[in-house]
């Protein structure tokens, strides 16, 4: 590991942790999906939780550009930064207006799509510049 990442801001538990409780909220989605069943409380529940996660990383991210860090590529980290805490907000939404099976297999796309915003945030901060 190189010392880029050993102090990048976004690479530790709480990323793995968010990682997981997406891939966790995507599983259960995917089976209610496929079982015909609209978005339960549990679906909503974890994308709620996830949002919070992913909203304690962009701050730990933000107070560790405010002392003075920088990311590799600045203007893809940030990209990729708003368009994290976005994600499931926009799951929300969407699957709250598509009440049916589909609702869930939108919230299964998303919590897919989440971990691989995570890794390429954290891939954008490793990035050593120059």
């Amino acid at each position: 590991m190189t010392s880029a990442a050993a102090d990048s801001p976004v690479d530790g538990l709480l990323a793995t942790a968010s990682i997981v409780l997406s891939l966790l909220v995507a599983v259960w989605a995917l089976v209610a999906a496929v079982r015909h069943r609209p978005p339960d409380r549990v679906q909503f529940t974890g994308l709620a939780v996830l949002e919070l996660a992913l909203l304690a990383l962009g701050v730990l991210a933000l107070v560790a550009v405010g002392g003075g860090e920088r990311p590799g590529e600045p203007g893809a980290f940030y990209g990729y930064l708003v368009t994290l805490v976005c994600l499931p907000p926009l799951a929300w939404v969407l699957a709250r207006m598509e009440p049916t099976r589909w609702g869930s297999a939108i919230v299964c796309a998303v919590c897919l799509v989440a971990p691989v915003v995570v890794v390429r945030l954290q891939q954008t901060w490793e990035v050593l510049g120059g």
